[in-house]
């Protein structure tokens, strides 16, 4: 037989049950859809968190408080102190750009409308660091920082917190801050959420201002950031962060420190790491509902063949080959298991797309994991049709011929 007759005779069987098939699919359907919406999900969170962790800067350090420990027991939280900042900003020999960190939240008040608000008490660094551009007026400068001078650059949000004011209004206004005023000397462009800051919705204000006007003098850092030109000095950096607080709080090598530094790309790499177990996870989980898929494919191709046994046993009287046979059924578990495949693909698209739409999830569908869907579903259809397919090839056609 020709390979078109025998895949047109494979159609035809498949058609003349077109109810059996549908269901026979069914499996394969299921398993490829729902592989194919969780990998989407998976897939735009990875997105999402990736966008974010660029926005907070791919070549940032983050310097935070640790534990003070005393003879292997720990003594509570250590401090970060603006000395430790101006240390690294002079003693890294250019290498690092350093910003400090003091926020707390507060009441703002503008006119008749108040709200409570994330306070960042930061150096102008902090601005180039984190590439934050201006929608109107300017930031502030290192001598209004040692001026502890009470001025404010607002989020992007902030125009629509204090009643949807317009930022050409605002800029040049003052705004209280705990009760003290503040001038507002500019408006940032919308940044976005990255991570779990959001900038968009915080005032910034020098961080000698914060300390000995708003905080009561509080010497305390949440935070130290410290920037490098490139990536690439990422390793460096942290060598030269690790000596120079080590010798600010006086710690010795061996010692275990009272700080913590961390970098934007570990975060990424740990997420991505979680990522890729939880996408284990659902390969497994799908795994399993395409090995159902196959094993209801493999029992309907072994009732066909019983079914189609007469017809076998004609054909194999007219000239049909062993190989010929078996192709033809191979031909129609691989149809079966393919259409499957493509079903499940449009489904999964449609509930990531429906997610999207009403849930508000990010997706992405990835053009490999369509084919590998496919690839996959067409590989079940092979090994579990390949049975069924031998077992009517080898069909005694004098046998065949006499089945009832």
């Amino acid at each position: 037989m020709l390979v078109f007759e025998i895949i047109m005779v494979a159609m035809a069987a498949v058609r003349a049950n077109v109810l059996r098939s549908v269901l026979t699919t069914l499996g394969i359907v299921i398993g490829i859809a729902a592989v194919i919406t969780m990998v989407a999900l998976g897939e735009g969170a990875q997105q999402r968190v990736e966008q974010q962790i660029n926005r907070m800067g791919t070549s940032i350090l983050t310097i935070r408080p640790g534990q003070q420990m005393w003879g292997g027991v720990s003594r509570g939280d250590a401090e970060l102190s603006v000395k430790d900042a101006v240390a690294l900003r002079e003693q890294s020999n250019g290498l690092l750009q350093v910003s400090p960190e003091q926020q707390s939240r507060m009441q703002v008040a503008y006119k008749r409308w108040n709200s409570n608000t994330q306070i960042m008490g930061v150096w102008p660094e902090y601005f180039d660091m984190y590439d934050h551009s201006l929608q109107l007026g300017r930031f502030f400068d290192q001598g209004e920082v040692q001026g502890r001078r009470r001025v404010a650059v607002l989020g992007y949000n902030m125009t629509e917190t204090l009643g949807e004011t317009p930022p050409e209004l605002l800029v040049g206004e003052t705004i209280q801050i705990r009760g003290i005023m503040f001038e507002v000397i500019g408006i940032m462009e919308e940044k976005g959420d990255a991570a779990w800051v959001r900038p968009d919705d915080q005032i910034f204000i020098p961080q000698s201002t914060a300390q000995y006007r708003v905080m009561g003098g509080r010497d305390r850092l949440n935070s130290i950031y410290a920037a490098t030109a490139t990536p690439e000095e990422l390793d460096m950096a942290f060598a030269e962060i690790d000596r120079i607080v080590r010798r600010e709080h006086r710690t010795k090598a061996g010692e275990d420190a009272d700080f913590n530094i961390r970098n934007s790309a570990d975060l990424l790499e740990t997420f991505n790491e979680t990522n890729q177990t939880f996408a284990l996870l659902l390969a497994g989980i799908a795994a399993i509902s395409l090995l159902v898929g196959g094993i209801g494919i493999m029992n309907i191709m072994l009732v066909s063949v019983t079914e189609r046994t007469r017809e076998i046993g004609v054909r194999k009287a007219l000239g049909a080959t062993r190989r010929a046979i078996m192709t033809q059924f191979l031909v129609e578990a691989l149809f079966l298991c393919v259409l499957g495949g493509l079903i499940g693909v449009a489904a999964g698209y449609g509930a990531a797309a429906l997610m999207t739409r009403f849930a508000s999830w990010d997706t992405a569908v990835a053009p490999q994991a369509v084919a590998a869907a496919i690839g996959f579903s067409a590989a079940v259809g092979l090994f579990f049709g390949l049975w069924p397919a031998r077992r009517a090839a080898l069909l005694d056609p004098i046998d065949a011929l006499r089945y009832e």
